[in-house]
């Protein structure tokens, strides 16, 4: 497996594949034609349709236009084999009919990007076990943890990274909870995250620890939707998950700097199995391969926290993942708005409930974490384009009908 690092990606919403991907695809092929004339960039698939909602065309002319002129073509009905986001960038030169260079890239989720030359190439693996069945064994084995593992993979330098990403993570909450006003979009959305801090003060305990899990959950989410900087985890559309999780245990748990950490490689571990043997693209699987799979993560990492064996967060991270199964991935209008926001906030609270099942557990259970990677991307493969990321079918077109 490649480097955690892919599942934490610093950057601006509202979508990792439809916004920062879009956007650094966009920097390389200016890097590549910096005296072009104009530019010429054709969006197909799920990137096509739901792209405006997702500011997919203000992020790439944001690159380019302040070069060259440069056209967007729309194409929602052209799904390419290798992966329903797509794009091509041409450039002209003078006045050229042809284009000087037509590159062909896809975003493939978590704002990765690749095509059929770069799925040829071996990127760097630097994880020499991609199952948690083996990573666990290994665990049980050597007396370690999950996050010694990737330790021992990625090097000394990765707390550094996860120190930035718990940085990030913790300033967007602040934003948002301090944030008012309505999100942008034409939804009329109104920011729900101050509301929710406020009220949770009023509660009793029970009640008011889950209020404060919902509004560091809309703090995230609704600074992604309104274009603010995020840590994608492993996506910008479910990266409410982990900030609410970790940020709330933080608070009241009063856990050190160097624990937060840990349970940021533990779970970004977790994530970086289903990005390798499945999908964490709401274009590929649906939506329960972006909120489900931060679910698992923000479980892992609460278990962790807490204590738990790695049976036992294995067990926490599979039952984050399984009750999430089929999830669809169907925004309202493209935004990642209705239902993604309220999503976050539901998932979070999964998320520590799963946390507290399985640490009343010995860890044993008969359905895997690997098992339920696999049925979910095959669940994923068999949900029909209408509910990944089209805003063609489910409460998008529920929506439209009764709008």
């Amino acid at each position: 497996m490649e480097s955690i690092k892919g599942i934490y990606r610093i950057g601006h919403g509202p979508s990792s594949s439809h916004t920062m991907a879009p956007r650094r695809a966009a920097q390389e092929f200016l890097a590549r034609n910096p005296e072009a004339a104009r530019y010429e960039v054709t969006l197909f698939g799920s990137l096509a349709a739901t792209g405006k909602g997702h500011f997919t065309d203000k992020a790439i002319l944001d690159v380019l236009e302040p070069t060259a002129p440069t056209s967007i073509h729309w194409k929602p009905d052209v799904f390419l084999p290798f992966h329903p986001n797509g794009m091509q960038f041409e450039s002209y030169y003078g006045h050229a009919a042809q284009p000087r260079e037509s590159w062909r890239i896809y975003s493939i989720g978590g704002g990765s990007l690749a095509n059929e030359e770069t799925a040829a190439e071996q990127p760097e693996m630097i994880y020499g076990m991609s199952t948690i069945a083996d990573i666990q064994a290994w665990c049980d084995k050597t007396g370690c943890s999950y996050w010694e593992y990737v330790e021992q993979c990625e090097g000394p330098e990765i707390w550094d990274y996860l120190d930035q990403v718990w940085t990030v993570m913790q300033e967007g909450i602040r934003r948002g909870i301090e944030a008012e006003g309505v999100l942008p979009g034409g939804l009329g959305v109104r920011r729900k995250a101050g509301d929710y801090y406020i009220r949770s003060k009023g509660y009793s305990e029970a009640m008011r620890s889950r209020g404060l899990v919902y509004a560091y959950a809309l703090a995230t989410s609704e600074e992604n939707a309104a274009g603010g900087e995020i840590v994608t985890a492993p996506t910008c559309g479910s990266s409410g998950v982990m900030p609410a999780v970790l940020y709330y245990l933080q608070q009241t748990r009063d856990f050190g700097k160097p624990r937060m950490l840990r349970a940021l490689a533990t779970a970004g571990l977790f994530g970086n199995v289903v990005k390798h043997n499945a999908s964490v693209s709401g274009a590929e699987v649906g939506c329960q391969g972006e909120v489900g799979v931060a679910c698992a993560m923000a479980a892992a990492a609460a278990c962790q926290l807490f204590g738990g064996t790695p049976a036992q967060i294995e067990y926490a991270a599979e039952m984050g993942l399984e009750h999430h199964l089929g999830l669809t991935c169907d925004p309202i209008c493209g935004l990642v708005q209705i239902p993604c926001i309220e999503r976050n906030a539901y998932a979070a609270a999964r998320a520590l409930d799963s946390n507290i099942y399985a640490t009343y557990s010995d860890g044993r259970h008969r359905v895997s974490f690997d098992r339920v990677v696999e049925v979910m991307r095959q669940t994923g493969h068999d949900l029909p384009s209408l509910y990944k990321e089209t805003a063609e079918g489910g409460l998008a077109k529920d929506y439209r009908s009764n709008s």
